[in-house]
């Protein structure tokens, strides 16, 4: 049973539609609609031949695929990627190869990375002069790490 609907087309009848691998899934499979070589270190935009339209107040998080990274070292460079509701066109997806010697070939049907629906929030932004106190306070990157630095 789905919680919402999302529209989908296809470039091609060959194309599979995003699909979840196991009841409970979180992310939806996604797929190459090319082949793909990367060498050690290069980055490429994958086009999945999948198009959507979401409802408002949704969005699409283009995450990595586990496999991938843990057994080729490929990621997504802008993890996760953003689909915005209004946005009609081919889903790409920006593939990185972090192995340092071995060269990845993904065929045309191979799963790259799994699409996860969620809900957004719209902030109205306001402007003040200060902002309220916290615990944390203005400590940023690395200010609960080790040794507290």
């Amino acid at each position: 049973m789905a919680d919402v609907e999302v529209l989908i087309s296809t470039t091609s009848e060959d194309v599979p539609v995003p699909s979840y691998a196991h009841p409970g899934d979180a992310g939806a499979d996604i797929t190459t609609r090319v082949d793909v070589e990367l060498a050690p270190g290069e980055r490429t935009t994958v086009p999945t031949g999948v198009c959507i339209a979401l409802p408002a107040g949704y969005v699409a998080l283009v995450h990595p695929r586990s496999g991938l990274a843990a057994k080729h070292g490929v990621t997504i460079v802008n993890a996760p990627g953003t689909v915005d509701a209004g946005y009609r066109g081919e889903i790409s997806v920006t593939l990185l190869n972090t192995d340092a010697r071995e060269t990845v070939r993904l065929s045309k049907g191979d799963r790259i990375a799994q699409l996860v629906i969620q809900r957004v929030e719209r902030a109205a932004f306001v402007s003040v002069e200060a902002l309220p106190g916290s615990h944390r306070g203005e400590g940023g990157f690395g200010s609960t790490g080790v040794g507290g630095a």
